[in-house]
């Protein structure tokens, strides 16, 4: 599971015109799912976004987490994070987990954050999403569960 996080002042996401989950200052994170990702992989990540130091702390020094801030958390799923781009000029799916597989393992991601932090929004798994944010840095990073 691949995680693509951002530091944003503000992000909301918009299907069919309205708009599906909204956070203040807090953390986007694009979310791919893999094959061989579980619920285990899952739980990892939330583990990883909650505990994440990437706010600054009273000395401006990126030393404190979701956790300690009390920032939002936007989930998006976004399975091109986890597109073959080594060759060629079009990217392949076929290390991204099925549908099927991947919708359950985000709505899994959704549920365990929830479960420990909020505010949590999400976006819809499968729908055209608009994502707009405010990326506060810019600050941005890749994570693996």
């Amino acid at each position: 599971m691949i995680a693509l996080i951002q530091r944003v002042t503000h992000a909301d996401v918009t299907v069919d015109g309205g708009v599906v989950g909204r956070i203040d200052a807090g953390m986007l994170a694009l979310i791919g799912v893999e094959p061989a990702d579980t619920a285990d992989t899952a739980t990892r990540m939330v583990e990883r976004l909650l505990g994440y130091r990437i706010f600054e702390d009273a000395d401006k020094r990126m030393n404190a987490s979701l956790r300690d801030t009390g920032g939002g958390l936007l989930l998006v799923p976004q399975f091109t994070l986890v597109a073959d781009t080594r060759k060629g000029t079009r990217p392949g799916f076929s290390t991204a987990a099925a549908p099927a597989q991947a919708e359950a393992l985000f709505d899994r991601v959704c549920e365990r954050a929830r479960a420990m932090h909020s505010p949590v929004a999400a976006g819809r798994f499968g729908a055209e999403m608009f994502v707009s944010l405010t990326n506060h840095g810019p600050v941005t990073f890749r994570l693996d569960a």
